[in-house]
């Protein structure tokens, strides 16, 4: 435990993406199994912990110190590991060795609700207070320590020499603590074995378009077709069984169970996953109604018609197609739909076009189509995993734009987390603000230093970690679409709102109100 702890300080305070991979690789290289493998585990979320709860921890906290006291304390910090790991009294010293993570980890995955806070609580007092944030850290999830599960498995792949690729490919068939992929990652063991079963293999993605690199760029060499405003979901079904992956490869057929009924034997589909009606396609709304459903009721079902329009075909029977041009896997794609009926499957057309003129005219009208823009792909192209700049470009439609006023701010993480820069901004509405979203990126590093000694000097209220500040900074903020939504105190979400603009110069009176947002949703 004592090394885990160190891993998770030492990433926190380590801002570099490059040193960040060195702590990891030197972790996975000089940690034994299977603590190692319970560790990536918890850097890549693939760990539930269910025993134990945040409202468990509170209440053991409850037992040992003041109840006011500790309120404060929570108040002042703002985050319940690192509270409670730095109030947590310990009487004297323990004499018992500090438990492995191993050790932590398999015997809460055989506790219940109730055995598990004597647990929490023995090694509470057994750790140092490094020990005890990390501790609770991993028992209650979301480490925060800015480590991505592409940045763990980066550093496996830097660590071992093995592609990344199919470090990535044979993720979803094996499962933690990862013995068999650390043998065959340091040599003493057989890859490991997923041919039979339905694993996620790494998406290819787009890059931003520049209008100006259109002149660089041969319209014959491309097709275009849709860029549709839904997620990207890759379809598997191997050896008798079916996933849906998202774009990030984890697993959601759970939430739609009609779309994994769909899914024919021994083929790997790449996709859109939309809300159709009547061959619709429904706002991005609706399907987050889908989205944020761990299960799906036959009325969630019935009132948000899920489907998948097809963009490619990755793997056919044993056959690999990702080596093949992109025109030829089209044209194995739409032989194989048209051999069956595909209920809650149909295919994304290519848009026939003469010349860029053509494709910006259509690009044009995109937004009152519910269209997100056109994607532009070399018919020559295998499918790469990642994004390699040159074959696939994502031309977006333009952004709606909103000037709002600036309510609260937030410390951010990792090499932000001396600077307030997560940005609740808001829209007059009668005379009142109203929050309309939230944003923290779309900012310069100069401009993010100004806006922290800004929130500094203007601050009114602090709340924890957030500070309210004076209603005085319009910030033009850059959204992709509004929707409406009854969760939201204005009624209204944005999707994707990032800074555009910092408008020094209005006056926050003259800022956006709620009432004009509420004409553009969808």
């Amino acid at each position: 435990m004592k090394r885990f702890a160190e891993l998770l300080d030492a990433l926190l305070f380590t801002p570099a993406r490059g040193g960040k991979i060195r702590l990891l690789t030197d972790y996975f290289a000089t940690v034994p199994d299977p603590d190692r493998g319970w560790a990536l585990a918890a850097l890549t979320e693939s760990l539930d912990l269910a025993a134990v709860k945040p409202a468990q921890i509170r209440a053991l906290a409850a037992a040992r110190v003041d109840a006011e006291l500790f309120e404060w304390s929570y108040d002042f910090v703002g985050d319940l590991a690192e509270t409670v790991s730095l109030i947590w009294p310990v009487e004297r010293p323990s004499t018992n060795a500090m438990p492995r993570l191993s050790e932590v980890v398999e015997r809460l995955q055989k506790s219940d609700r109730r055995a598990a806070p004597e647990l929490i609580a023995r090694w509470l007092d057994e750790l140092d207070s490094e020990g005890r944030w990390a501790l609770l850290k991993l028992v209650t999830g979301g480490l925060r320590v800015g480590v991505s599960a592409r940045l763990a498995k980066t550093a496996l792949a830097e660590w071992s020499g093995k592609p990344l690729e199919r470090i990535e490919e044979l993720w979803h068939g094996i499962e933690p603590p990862y013995r068999s992929l650390f043998a065959w990652l340091e040599d003493k063991g057989r890859e490991p074995s997923a041919a039979e079963r339905p694993i996620f293999s790494p998406l290819m993605l787009a890059i931003a378009l520049e209008e100006a690199e259109l002149a660089e760029m041969d319209p014959g060499a491309f097709v275009a077709e849709w860029k549709w405003d839904g997620i990207r979901v890759q379809l598997v079904a191997r050896g008798g069984e079916r996933r849906l992956y998202s774009r990030a490869g984890d697993e959601i057929g759970s939430a739609f169970p009609e779309i994994v009924g769909a899914i024919e034997d021994e083929v790997t589909l790449d996709g859109e996953l939309l809300i159709l009606r009547d061959g619709a396609v429904a706002p991005f709304n609706d399907l987050q109604q889908r989205l944020n459903r761990k299960q799906a009721t036959p009325k969630l079902i019935e009132q948000y018609p899920a489907a998948v329009r097809l963009y490619d075909l990755l793997h056919l029977g044993e056959r690999d197609l990702r080596p093949l041009p992109l025109r030829e896997r089209r044209a194995s794609l739409e032989t194989w739909y048209r051999l069956a009926p595909r209920p809650r499957l149909d295919l994304s057309p290519l848009i026939p076009f003469a010349g860029w003129e053509e494709l910006r005219v259509l690009r044009a009208g995109a937004r009152e189509r519910g269209i997100e823009g056109l994607m532009l792909k070399r018919a020559d192209s295998p499918y790469l995993a990642g994004r390699p700049k040159g074959p696939w470009f994502k031309w977006k439609r333009d952004a709606l734009t909103a000037d709002c006023v600036l309510m609260y701010a937030q410390r951010g993480h990792g090499k932000r987390s001396s600077f307030y820069s997560d940005f609740t901004f808001g829209a007059w509405r009668e005379g009142a603000l109203v929050p309309v979203g939230k944003a923290y990126f779309g900012f310069t590093d100069e401009e993010l230093v100004q806006l922290d000694r800004w929130v500094r000097a203007h601050t009114r209220e602090r709340y924890g970690p957030v500070r309210e500040v004076e209603p005085a900074l319009v910030l033009e903020v850059a959204f992709d679409s509004v929707h409406r939504s009854s969760r939201h105190k204005s009624g209204l979400a944005l999707r994707f709102p990032r800074i555009a603009r910092i408008r020094w110069d209005k006056p926050a009176g003259e800022a956006d109100e709620v009432e004009n947002l509420a004409k553009l949703a969808i």
